[in-house]
C-alpha cells in the first residue's frame, strides 16, 4: 500500500517523497482516516505492525529511530503514536515526555514483559495506555481502537453539562472545571489529565465508594482494557500531591476489597 500524507496544507506526498495531485473526494477520504505513527527499531516487528494497521484501515507512518520518530510526530500530528521504549538516539520515555509537553496526541507504549516499572513510568509521563510484549495483533488493534475512541469522545464532549457544578470544594481543595484547575490551600496542583479526571469523579461523588473497574470505566473510558492496578498507581500519585494538606490527603479512603471514596 502506498502511504499518502500531507506535511503542509494542500501539498500531498507519497512514501517516496514525490508530490502528487489528489481529487477533492480523495483528499476528504484521506483526511477522515486515522493515522498512526509507529516508532519501533526492531525491523520485523515494525513491518508487521505497519502491514497489520494498514489492513485495519489506518494511514501508517514509521520510524526506527527515536529522534526521527519525534520529528515525524511533530510534522505529521498523527492521531496516535505507538511508541517503543528502547530506541536509538532518544528512548521512548523521553519522546513521551516531550510530546506530552507539546500536545495531547494519544500515546500507546510498547513495554517489555514483566517490567512493571516501565508501565508505571510511561503512565506517569503521560502515556494513555501500554501493551506488553509479546502481544497479539488482535489485542493491539483493540487497544488502538479504544484509545482513539476515548480521545474522540473527549474531543466531542469538551465541557461538563451545564447542570453540573462548575467547581467542587473538599476542605482546602478547590476544583474549577471551567479552568480545568485544582488548588490546594490556594496553591495550584500540577495534575495530569487522568489525575484531574479521577479527582473530579471522587469530589463530585463525596462519600460514594467506587470500584477500580468503575473508575476505569468513568475516567479512562467504558471499554478500557487495562489493568485495575492503573487506578492504584494514580491514587498514590494523587495522595502524594495532596500531602501539602495531610487532612485532604487522608480524605481519599481505601475501601478494602472494593476501591476508593473521597470523604469531606
Amino acid at each position: 500500500m502506498t502511504v499518502v500524507y500531507a506535511l503542509f496544507p494542500g501539498r500531498w506526498y507519497n512514501d517516496s517523497g514525490d508530490t502528487i495531485l489528489l481529487m477533492p473526494a480523495a483528499v476528504e477520504v484521506l483526511m477522515s482516516q486515522k493515522s498512526v505513527l509507529v516508532v519501533e527499531d526492531e525491523e520485523n516487528l515494525l513491518e508487521a505492525l505497519r502491514y497489520h494497521l494498514e489492513r485495519e484501515g489506518y494511514r501508517v507512518h514509521t520510524a526506527a529511530d527515536g529522534g526521527d520518530g519525534l520529528e515525524l510526530a511533530r510534522q505529521l500530528q498523527p492521531s496516535l503514536v505507538l511508541l517503543d521504549i528502547m530506541l536509538p538516539t532518544l528512548d521512548g520515555f523521553e519522546i513521551c515526555r516531550i510530546l506530552r509537553r507539546e500536545s495531547e496526541v494519544p500515546i500507546l507504549m510498547l513495554t517489555a514483559k514483566g517490567e512493571e516499572v516501565d508501565r508505571v513510568v510511561g503512565l506517569e509521563l503521560g502515556a494513555d495506555d501500554y501493551i506488553t510484549k509479546p502481544f497479539s495483533l488482535r489485542e493491539l488493534s483493540a487497544r488502538v481502537r479504544n484509545t482513539l475512541r476515548r480521545t474522540q469522545y473527549l474531543e466531542d464532549n469538551p465541557a461538563a453539562p451545564e447542570s453540573e457544578p462548575a467547581a467542587y470544594r473538599v476542605g482546602n481543595l478547590e476544583i474549577d472545571l471551567n479552568r480545568h484547575e485544582a488548588r490546594l490551600a490556594g496553591n495550584p496542583l500540577d495534575l495530569k489529565p487522568k489525575e484531574f479526571g479521577l479527582l473530579v469523579l471522587l469530589a463530585a461523588n463525596k462519600g460514594r465508594a467506587f470500584t477500580r473497574d468503575q473508575i476505569l470505566e468513568k475516567v479512562w473510558g467504558y471499554d478500557y482494557i487495562g489493568q485495575t492496578r492503573t487506578v492504584d498507581v494514580y491514587i498514590s500519585w494523587l495522595r502524594e500531591k495532596l500531602q501539602g494538606d495531610p487532612t485532604t490527603a487522608r480524605s481519599i479512603v481505601t475501601i478494602r476489597g472494593v476501591g476508593y471514596r473521597l470523604d469531606g
